[in-house]
């Protein structure tokens, strides 16, 4: 029996040494899995934010395809603009009653195929309504991107204002979600009678602060999407419509653009309803046909 066994057990001095480490070994064994631990959280703090990096452009545009025309009314044509860079954008003119006429250019949101916007028959007759799809949204061609879209939505005004037929001092723009920050920016570099801007946002940094608390947006974000740094550069009358309960774009984030929109402005709220299922109400058409009435 090796010494310190206890009567009634045996064991050799190999074994009670294996089963017995030495007491120092006990701070190491702790800072091995303490470092394991540190390890792994220094990969998730890394590993997140990168695969949100990857990942924004499928978090922000979601490209819809034109699968028919068959809903557009029979006054639609299709209507092309080149970009500054080539890419071919598609949409349709819905032609007013008569020429020439004001012209209403519609920017629409990022999962929005704008033929079904055009089609809704509450557009007043006496205005052309403009609507193209985004960079890789219905037939148009290329990807979309903050600076490509901004880019875009200053072609298509200069397409336009030089057509025939279009009444130049009375352009207005219309942008819903995604497509405020894009009208805002029209608004701020070209001449336009007003702005509608439906769910508007001071930038798409805000939001993303506000639904990713925990992730470094603005270090992260490439489509920033500013809209702040144009309004506050307009002049031009604008009437901001949101939904009551907005969670997409929070209704703070709305109030943050109309805020520094720095021409005439009205504020309208459609009471108990939701990001989605704003236009579909009558108070939403009301507010858009007064304001056009009124230019």
């Amino acid at each position: 029996m090796a010494r310190g066994a206890l009567p009634g057990f045996y064991a050799d001095d190999a074994c009670c040494d294996a089963y017995n480490p030495p007491m120092g070994n006990g701070p190491l064994r702790w800072r091995r899995i303490l470092m394991e631990w540190l390890f792994l959280l220094a990969a998730v703090a890394v590993g997140v934010p990168a695969a949100a990096w990857l990942a924004q452009d499928s978090l922000i545009f979601f490209p819809q395809h034109a699968s028919s025309t068959a809903h557009l009314p029979g006054h639609a044509a299709p209507l092309t603009v080149t970009a500054a860079d080539g890419t071919r954008l598609t949409g349709w003119i819905s032609r007013a009653s008569a020429t020439p006429a004001p012209v209403l250019i519609y920017f629409g949101g990022n999962a929005e195929e704008v033929s079904f916007t055009l089609a809704d028959p509450r557009w007043p007759r006496d205005w052309s309504i403009v609507a193209l799809n985004y960079r890789g949204y219905g037939t148009s061609e290329g990807k979309p991107g903050a600076r490509e879209l901004t880019a875009d939505a200053l072609s298509i005004y200069d397409t336009l204002a030089a057509q025939e037929g279009i009444d130049g001092n009375r352009i207005v723009v219309f942008g819903r979600s995604l497509g405020t920050a894009l009208a805002a920016h029209v608004a701020a570099e070209r001449p336009v009678a007003g702005a509608i801007l439906v769910s508007p946002y001071d930038s798409l940094v805000a939001v993303g602060n506000h639904h990713y608390p925990w992730l470094p947006v603005s270090l992260l974000l490439r489509h920033r999407f500013d809209a702040e740094a144009d309004a506050i550069r307009c002049r031009t009358p604008m009437l901001t419509i949101v939904a009551e309960r907005d969670t997409i774009i929070p209704v703070g984030r709305s109030r943050a653009l109309y805020d520094a929109w720095a021409g005439p402005k009205s504020w309208q709220v459609v009471p108990a309803t939701d990001h989605n299922m704003l236009s579909g109400t009558s108070d939403f058409w009301t507010g858009v046909t007064d304001f056009l009435a009124q230019r």
